[in-house]
C-alpha cells in the first residue's frame, strides 16, 4: 500500500502555501525570507504532502562543513500527528548529512522539542524571545563610531561571527543586510569591527538581529542606535538567556519576555561560538 506521505522540493509556486502555514503559527518570517531560502539553499528546502495536499515545510541553511541549520519547520494544523514533521526533519538531516556537514543545529519550540530529543539532538543552551510593544530609545548619546553598513562589510565580519556564531556567515549576512530596514556597525577603529547588527521587516513586528559584538559596550551601543531607528514600533528580539548584559538591554528598553526556545545539535559541536557576544539571534530559522 502507496503511503499518503511524499516529499519533494519546496519550489517558488509553493511559496502561498508556505506562508500561509507561517500564518496561522503566527511566527514573524515574510515571503521575501521564503524567497531568500529558496535562492540560497535550492536543492535543501522541503515540502512535504499528504495524499497530493501540501502539509508541512522545513529549510536548511548551510554554513560550511562545520555546521548547518533547520528551519521553518512547519506542520498545517489539519496534518498534525501523521509523522510528517518526523518526516521532513529526517530528510534535513539526510541532506545535510549528504552534504558533508559534521554539526547540524536548530531552535526548538517546547511544542517540536520532544520530536529532536527523540532523533538525537541534544540541548545546547536556552533562549527567549523578547518583545516591546511600543520601543522608545533611551535618550543616550550615541555612539560616533557607529556608521551604516556597506555591503563590503560582509567579509570584515568573518573573524565577530566566527567568535559569536562559531562559524563565519558572511553570506547570509550580506542578504539579511539587503533585506533590512537599519544595517549597523561599531568600528572599534577605522576597518575594525566590535560589532554589527540589523533591525528587519517582520510579518507581526519588526525583528532586532542578528546582532554580534565582541563586548558587552559594543552590543549595548549598537542596540541603542537600532532602537533610535525604529522609536515607536513593535519590535522582536531573541536573546540567548546566558547573555546577562543583552538581557539587562532589553529590560531596560522595555522589553518583556515572551517564549522559550532550546538551542539544539546534532553531530560534533566543534564550533560551538559564544552566546555573551551574540547579542541577538539572527532567528530562530537561521540560528
Amino acid at each position: 500500500m502507496n503511503s499518503p506521505l511524499r516529499l519533494r522540493l519546496l519550489t517558488c509556486t509553493d511559496l502561498p502555501f508556505a506562508d500561509s502555514v507561517r500564518a496561522l503559527a503566527r511566527w514573524n518570517q515574510t515571503l521575501d525570507d521564503w524567497q531568500r531560502f529558496l535562492a540560497t539553499e535550492p536543492d535543501g528546502c522541503f515540502l512535504a504532502e499528504w495524499n497530493g495536499a501540501p502539509a508541512g515545510t522545513a529549510t536548511t541553511t548551510v554554513y560550511g562543513p562545520d555546521l548547518a541549520w533547520i528551519g521553518m519547520m512547519l506542520v498545517h494544523p489539519e496534518y498534525r500527528r501523521r509523522g510528517i514533521g518526523r518526516a521532513l526533519l529526517r530528510r534535513c538531516i539526510e541532506h545535510l548529512r549528504g552534504r558533508g556537514v559534521r554539526c547540524i543545529k536548530l531552535d526548538a519550540t517546547p511544542l517540536g522539542k520532544k520530536v529532536y530529543d527523540d532523533l538525537g539532538f541534544k540541548d545546547e543552551w536556552t533562549l527567549t524571545r523578547w518583545e516591546c510593544l511600543r520601543c522608545h530609545p533611551r535618550g543616550t548619546v550615541l555612539d560616533s563610531r557607529i556608521r551604516i553598513w556597506r555591503d563590503s562589510d560582509a567579509r570584515s565580519i568573518d573573524p565577530l561571527d566566527s567568535e559569536a556564531f562559531g562559524v563565519p556567515r558572511n553570506k547570509t549576512a550580506r542578504a539579511l543586510a539587503q533585506q533590512s530596514r537599519c544595517a549597523l556597525v561599531l568600528e572599534s577603529q577605522p576597518g575594525s569591527l566590535a560589532a554589527y547588527g540589523f533591525i528587519r521587516s517582520g510579518s507581526q513586528a519588526l525583528y532586532l538581529g542578528p546582532l554580534a559584538a565582541g563586548s558587552a559596550e559594543a552590543g549595548v551601543h549598537l542596540v541603542e542606535a537600532l532602537v533610535a531607528q525604529s522609536a515607536g514600533q513593535k519590535i522582536f528580539w531573541d536573546i540567548p538567556d546566558q547573555n546577562g548584559a543583552a538581557v539587562k538591554c532589553a529590560k531596560e528598553h522595555g522589553f518583556t519576555a515572551q517564549r522559550p526556545l532550546t538551542r539544539m545539535y546534532l553531530g560534533e559541536n566543534s564550533t560551538p561560538g559564544d552566546p555573551q557576544k551574540q547579542f541577538a539571534l539572527a532567528g530562530p530559522e537561521l540560528g
